[in-house]
């Protein structure tokens, strides 16, 4: 349904996003760079709920990500820069939108970086406990 593209740089992580109400499935591809990407189950009745997968992706390979609906996601940039492509399953709707704090304790993702670089959309997202 729509294409996006991201640049980020060394050390910003994004994150963690979803959709709340629209489902809406992506492919992330890593055109350029490496990055550590991070899927959150956030399927309510799900028996991983809140339980977290993370893998690196590059341009190198793998290269690509499936995200079903009913997932957060969220990444961070290992190398000086990286390129990403969604290729998304509906139109972005800014008022649909939701986050989970990157650092929130419950989840407990390990990210390989120790001061990264957010923006203030992103550290004011909820906790899992809040959805």
């Amino acid at each position: 349904m729509q294409e996006n593209h991201s640049r980020s740089a060394k050390n910003v992580l994004r994150g963690l996003h979803f959709t709340r109400n629209k489902p809406q499935s992506q492919i992330v591809t890593v055109m350029r760079g490496r990055i550590f990407d991070v899927v959150v189950d956030i399927r309510k009745g799900s028996t991983t709920f809140g339980k977290w997968f993370g893998t690196e992706l590059s341009e190198d390979g793998p290269s690509q990500l499936y995200m079903p609906h009913g997932f957060a996601h969220g990444f961070c940039v290992l190398s000086d820069w990286a390129d990403l492509h969604y290729m998304v399953s509906e139109r972005y709707d800014p008022q649909d939108e939701g986050g989970l704090l990157w650092n929130d304790e419950v989840i407990g993702i390990i990210w390989p970086v120790s001061d990264p670089i957010t923006s203030l959309r992103d550290l004011r997202h909820c906790k899992l406990i809040e959805i």
